[in-house]
């Protein structure tokens, strides 16, 4: 297998994050750009503030976000308009049963004139993926994200193609109830950072939708306010946010709790403490805060946490959930002592 540059056509090659910059200055801006983006998906989506704020802090943890929910309720305009609100490249996945793998990563072609396969990259080669119903795809097509998503490249061919940073997927999936879903796979479901449902609006939102949006399209008006060197700036940044180690104690301590509950037949993964830890750095950033405390691992554990969890049967017969068994290792798990 082979590491090269960017195929001829697709954007450029990641150039290699610099390492210059004081990361307190950009701590500083980071709460008044996240307030800035806020403002701006809040303008297309009313009525969602922790949702449109989770979903910053995923974006600056660089982290992949899945939005769960029926249709209808704005999951794949969530998903857009914070796209559009970051100045960056952004590709929309359509996934339907008949989406090939090739279709997300790229394929090498026939080049007659050149006597040569060349490639072709896919709809990956972005800053900003949006993969919309990702779950009425085959798990085969899904399965071409792995490593896009872990690993921020694209092997086809036995050739390795680097992904531009920063690399984020916004998916959105119907509940697995509904018809024409597959279920994601396990191990697709714990590269997504963090999962969340939208929910109906309140009658003022929907309302307000009417009033604002019946005869005017909902992203025309809205325009990038950071840019991608910004955010990748902004992710460094949180990076240097510091978590105590008793701190990063508590995090493997609610992870491994999971593992050995009786509801569940798979627990959390390790990755699944290091995604913990990384959106909490990023919470305690947008708070304008240099450190984590235990407030922000115990409001993010829901989200980034209950996905990744397989119930029993026992447990799933009972009404039991993942986010039921989150709340009860929250309950049961002592607080970390300062030292």
């Amino acid at each position: 297998m082979t590491t090269t540059s960017a195929p001829p056509g697709s954007p450029s090659a990641p150039e290699p994050v610099p390492s210059g910059g004081d990361p307190a200055q950009a701590l500083a801006r980071l709460a008044g750009t996240a307030d800035r983006l806020a403002a701006a998906v809040d303008r297309v989506i009313q009525g969602k503030d922790e949702t449109v704020r989770l979903a910053i802090t995923v974006l600056f943890a660089e982290g992949h976000l899945l939005v769960e929910d029926v249709p209808g309720v704005g999951k794949t305009m969530l998903a857009k308009a914070l796209a559009r609100a970051v100045d960056g490249s952004v590709r929309r996945v359509q996934f339907t049963p008949d989406l090939l793998p090739s279709d997300v990563t790229g394929s090498s072609v026939w080049n007659q004139e050149r006597g040569d396969f060349e490639f072709r990259p896919g709809a990956v080669f972005a800053n900003v993926v949006i993969g919309d119903e990702i779950n009425r795809a085959s798990p085969k097509t899904q399965s071409a994200l792995l490593e896009c998503m872990e690993e921020g490249q694209v092997t086809v061919d036995g050739t390795t193609w680097p992904l531009e940073r920063p690399f984020i997927v916004f998916a959105t999936q119907n509940p697995v109830e509904m018809d024409g879903t597959y279920p994601l796979p396990e191990a697709q479901r714990d590269r997504f950072t963090a999962r969340i449902s939208m929910g109906y609006p309140s009658a003022e939102a929907e309302l307000l939708m009417l009033s604002e949006h019946g005869a005017v399209e909902p992203l025309a008006g809205l325009r990038p306010v950071v840019d991608v060197d910004e955010v990748r700036e902004l992710i460094r940044a949180v990076r240097s946010v510091h978590a105590a180690q008793a701190l990063q104690q508590y995090v493997v301590d609610l992870v491994r709790s999971t593992r050995e509950h009786p509801d569940l037949r798979l627990g959390a993964s390790p990755r699944a403490a290091l995604h913990l830890l990384r959106t909490a750095r990023s919470r305690a950033a947008l708070d304008g805060r240099d450190h984590v405390l235990p407030d922000d691992v115990q409001a993010l554990a829901v989200p980034v946490v209950a996905h990744r969890l397989v119930l029993t049967a026992d447990a799933q017969l009972s009404g039991r959930t993942g986010e039921d068994v989150v709340v009860d290792v929250l309950r049961r798990t002592p607080l970390p002592v300062p030292r």
